[in-house]
């Protein structure tokens, strides 16, 4: 299986979806847990949520491997996305409930570390560096929309729940300060709870790719996974409630698109 589906659009918007894939490697797939094979910390149904994204003609990049496989999302050489927090690891060891995704002495040593990274991550990432290259050089400029969802409340990470839509910019190093507030703005104008850089600042993917003097702009979304569907035990997709949470979303992403990009 390819490491990613990929579909090139016609307009200067990549959407990465990173953690909505699924599937195990099936070397490794022996020395996980039950819990780890139930791949419970994925960001379902984005595809399902975000189903106008072909129309409009983005770029969608979507991971098919699972973040227990490797995490997309996280620095090749392991360095901490919120020092003093916690948080997993480029390859997870336990879940977002703390329990081992590993069984006894089957944890990826550095080795199958840097196997999985050559292997899955890196195939990723270059397609990422390559389409928004491909982007900048038609448009001038490149916007990138890192799309993600989360539990509503995971005590390992954050008190309490998690607001609906949690917008990161790294602190407003990733793209310009009006394309961020801009998006803020349409989110707290609508029914659903909203931050910006609050829990979510935004991973590697949004502080990495994210040049705003280059003119390549990049947002994160952390979505609470309760607007649009059932969390644990089901996981189960609600169209109704995914039809209300679209015209935000859309919203959102047209102002991206139109946004002003300067720095400050």
């Amino acid at each position: 299986m390819a490491a990613f589906h990929f579909r090139q659009g016609s307009i200067p918007l990549l959407v990465s979806i990173p953690h909505m894939g699924t599937a195990l490697a099936s070397e490794g797939e022996a020395s996980l847990t039950e819990k780890g094979r139930q791949v419970t910390d994925t960001d379902w149904y984005l595809d399902q949520l975000y189903n106008f994204l072909e129309d409009m003609g983005a770029s969608i990049l979507m991971a098919h491997y699972s973040r227990t496989v490797i995490d997309l999302n996280r620095d090749a050489g392991g360095k901490a996305l919120y020092p003093g927090q916690s948080e997993t690891e480029l390859c997870p060891t336990t879940g977002f409930d703390n329990q081992s995704l590993y069984k006894e002495g089957c944890v990826p040593d550095e080795q199958e570390t840097q196997r999985r990274q050559k292997v899955y991550w890196q195939p990723y990432h270059d397609k990422l560096r390559a389409e928004l290259d491909r982007i900048k050089a038609q448009f001038g400029y490149a916007l990138l929309w890192d799309a993600h969802s989360i539990k509503a409340h995971v005590p390992r990470f954050f008190d309490g729940q998690l607001p609906d839509l949690n917008l990161g910019s790294g602190n407003g190093t990733s793209c310009g300060l009006h394309m961020a507030e801009g998006l803020l703005a349409i989110a707290n104008s609508s029914p659903y709870s909203s931050v910006l850089n609050g829990r979510f600042k935004g991973g590697y993917i949004t502080r990495h790719y994210g040049d705003p003097d280059n003119d390549i702009h990049a947002i994160q979304l952390e979505i609470s996974q309760t607007t649009y569907m059932d969390e644990a035990p089901t996981f189960i997709f609600r169209e109704n409630l995914a039809a209300r949470l679209r015209p935000t979303l859309k919203a959102m992403i047209e102002y991206f698109l139109t946004a002003p990009r300067h720095r400050k």
